[in-house]
């Protein structure tokens, strides 16, 4: 593994990272599935939620102290209300859910561990604070579509054999502008949970 430190920070103490962070995010989300053409300015505003969050968690991954990977958590209750509503209408309640807002690193850095560092100590920190449920969002996309790399890899089996399954009642719609697009069109976010087993 090369030299990268794991570093764990919650609520404003990551207020330092935040311009790194919403770049790293537009590059890394540039790419199938999401071909997320996005900006700087709503990136610092999604960001800054979960900065005001006093239970956030940023896992931020650090070579020489350079930002090449991070994820994000934080209470379902202080995520944006479209991310909360399809556990209000279907449940399970929202005040026992953590919500994971990304996991995102740099191509030259995975297979090294490192998404599994990031889902250990999220699920940690959520355990820590009382939830018992840990939950994310990924977009659906068809497998036909033309910007599908022939040799892209889903991650739906490396979130499947850490206990995660797709909600079938769990989605939302969010809107972005794909890579080449001129307006904003919406995707179906499909949610994936994992309910913590007795005794941890």
């Amino acid at each position: 593994m090369s030299a990268v430190e794991i570093r764990p920070v919650s609520g404003i103490a990551v207020e330092p990272w935040l311009d790194e962070l919403a770049d790293l995010r537009i590059r890394v989300f540039r790419d199938y599935p999401y071909l997320y053409d996005g900006s700087p300015d709503y990136e610092r505003d999604y960001l800054d939620r979960y900065a005001r969050s006093e239970q956030s968690l940023f896992v931020l991954a650090l070579e020489f102290n350079r930002l090449i990977g991070a994820a994000t958590a934080l209470p379902l209750t202080d995520a944006d209300p479209e991310f909360m509503a399809p556990f209000e209408r279907h449940g399970p309640a929202p005040e026992r859910v953590f919500y994971f807002g990304e996991s995102v690193l740099l191509p030259d850095y995975r297979g090294e561990g490192i998404g599994h560092r990031f889902f250990d100590l999220r699920e940690l920190y959520a355990r820590d604070f009382g939830f018992d449920i840990t939950a994310f969002c990924a977009v659906e996309r068809d497998p036909a579509h033309p910007a599908r790399p022939h040799d892209y890899r889903s991650l739906e089996p490396f979130w499947e054999k850490r206990g995660y399954r797709p909600a079938p009642s769990l989605t939302a719609r969010f809107p972005w502008r794909d890579l080449g697009e001129d307006e904003e069109t919406e995707k179906t976010m499909r949610f994936w949970l994992r309910e913590a087993a007795e005794g941890e």
